[in-house]
């Protein structure tokens, strides 16, 4: 048993490709470390992403984003005054880097959720704020967005 621990563990930190033998039928399974997402892990992003309204897996901070697509989506909430919400770097953790891709089938981050949905990413956030539909998404969510005040303004 601690050779299966020793060699698991060994696999991880090279993060190597691991076979492992499967307890109901004795078959051999291929597990990618890059791609697990156990219960445990799962369940912590489903928390996570129901714990605000609105929340970003981005690259760096809202106050320092460390790539354009993550800045994109700060200056598109921004934009529609919200200033409230969670953001998670995955610069810093690379197991919810890799977590939050497998959690929402999603590959790329920026990562966008309202009330504990997946929303889409940079293109999808951009897209609906282009044709209107972000506004009426904020909304749902009880948020009232700053495009609307300002769109009052100019009339």
């Amino acid at each position: 048993m601690n050779k299966i621990f020793r060699l698991t563990a060994t696999s991880l930190r090279a993060m190597t490709s691991l076979y492992r033998s499967n307890q109901n039928n004795g078959q051999f399974l291929y597990i990618s470390p890059r791609r697990m997402c156990t219960a445990e892990n799962h369940n912590s992003l489903a928390e996570m992403v129901k714990k605000d309204r609105v929340v970003v897996f981005m690259k760096g901070t809202p106050q320092q984003p460390m790539c354009g697509f993550s800045n994109a989506v700060v200056q598109i909430l921004r934009m529609h005054g919200v200033n409230n919400y969670a953001a998670y770097n995955v610069l810093e953790d690379q197991d919810l880097r890799q977590g939050v891709k497998t959690f929402s089938n999603w590959p790329t981050i920026p990562q966008v959720f309202f009330n504990g949905e997946f929303v889409g990413g940079c293109d999808i956030l951009l897209q609906m704020h282009q044709s209107g539909d972000l506004v009426e998404e904020l909304e749902k969510l009880g948020i009232r967005s700053a495009l609307l005040d300002k769109e009052k303004e100019s009339k």
